[in-house]
């Protein structure tokens, strides 16, 4: 329960804790990003990390962040987009595989009597990938829960690997650049600066708007095909 407390503390003050870390930790702080992003992408159980919203930040750093004593945190642009790319593609590409491995055992796996991977994610994701197939690969980068559970879902589906890599390296580049060069380029806008934190619930909701068509789209053409 804490570590869920501290995880949604870090993420309302993303911006406040990232200025910490970048001067306490100097170039360690490229680890810390690279692990939050694998992590996320990789662990199927972990889907609540802050992945969007780290991108932002860490590209608002990118570009320099003067703090209230007048100290700079900043990150290197080239090796953030680098690392976070990377540990983006292994990210998935691990989730396919412990999909692929392990899949239909972690289905059945309990801890303290409750499911280690929730089931209703589960079903929402072979759903979202019924509607899209493969692309979903692409897709899911930009909608929370659902971008952990996708590539785990593609591995127990047995999507062929060429095909899965294609789609996660393109879906990869665009979710850590985008979103990355983003923060690059508006993070330090006086606005978004003083509303850092209902930018980052914006990033969030947009983020979510695949998923709410899609919801909205299913609704409809069953409700239509119930009149007919």
């Amino acid at each position: 329960m804490e570590f869920l407390q501290y995880v949604l503390d870090f993420f309302l003050n993303l911006d406040q804790h990232l200025f910490t870390m970048i001067i306490d930790y100097g170039v360690w702080i490229y680890l810390i990003l690279f692990l939050i992003i694998f992590v996320e992408t990789g662990l199927v159980v972990m889907p609540f990390l802050p992945g969007d919203s780290l991108l932002f930040a860490a590209g608002t750093f990118c570009a320099g962040v003067i703090g209230a004593t007048g100290e700079t945190a900043s990150l290197n642009l080239w090796i953030v987009l680098v690392l976070l790319l990377i540990a983006a593609i292994l990210g998935d590409t691990t989730n396919y595989l412990l999909g692929e491995k392990l899949g239909l055992k972690m289905l059945n796996w309990n801890v303290k009597g409750k499911p280690l991977v929730n089931p209703k994610y589960i079903a929402q994701t072979q759903e979202f990938y019924e509607k899209n197939g493969p692309k979903t690969i692409i897709i899911a980068r930009f909608v929370p829960i659902v971008r952990t559970f996708a590539p785990f879902v593609a591995g127990i589906g047995s999507m062929h690997y060429s095909t899965f890599i294609r789609y996660n390296i393109i879906g990869a580049f665009a979710w850590v650049v985008g979103l990355t060069l983003m923060g690059y380029f508006f993070g330090n806008i006086p606005f978004v600066q003083q509303n850092f934190e209902t930018v980052i619930f914006g990033i969030i909701g947009l983020s979510l708007l695949p998923m709410l068509w899609e919801y909205i789209n299913m609704k409809f053409i069953k409700k239509k095909s119930e009149n007919q």
